[in-house]
């Protein structure tokens, strides 16, 4: 049991099944016995184990949670992006080609904020 993980010893049982019958093939050859048959039942942990896989239980929530997150602000600022490229043109009238153009003939004129101004 030894050469195996944790959680292969979970996961894979019919593999350490065979793995253990076969062990006990090769030490009862020479006394002419055959195992026909291994089986895994249950697996007693001690309480240093259980432990070490709560931690690491612990470990991969918070790194899910992480990633959860990280997609949450990509989605948002993937939204601003948007939001902002459909929003360019109506604060900025102007093309780049008419910029030139587009500041003279607006310099005479008077700002426009486009934020409401605060009740006097």
């Amino acid at each position: 049991m030894g050469k195996h993980d944790l959680d292969e010893m979970l996961a894979e049982r019919d593999k350490l099944n065979v793995d253990i019958q076969d062990v006990l093939d090769k030490q009862t050859d020479a006394w002419g016995i055959k195992v026909s048959n291994v089986e895994i039942k249950r697996i007693d942990l001690d309480d240093s184990m259980i432990r070490a896989i709560a931690r690491q239980a612990e470990a991969e929530r918070s790194r899910r949670a992480k990633i959860i997150n990280a997609d949450g602000e990509q989605q948002a600022a993937q939204k601003l992006l948007e939001a902002a490229q459909i929003l360019a043109p109506v604060l900025r009238p102007c093309s780049s080609a008419t910029s030139l153009r587009c500041s003279k003939s607006r310099a005479n004129e008077p700002r426009q904020s486009y934020f409401p101004s605060p009740s006097t």
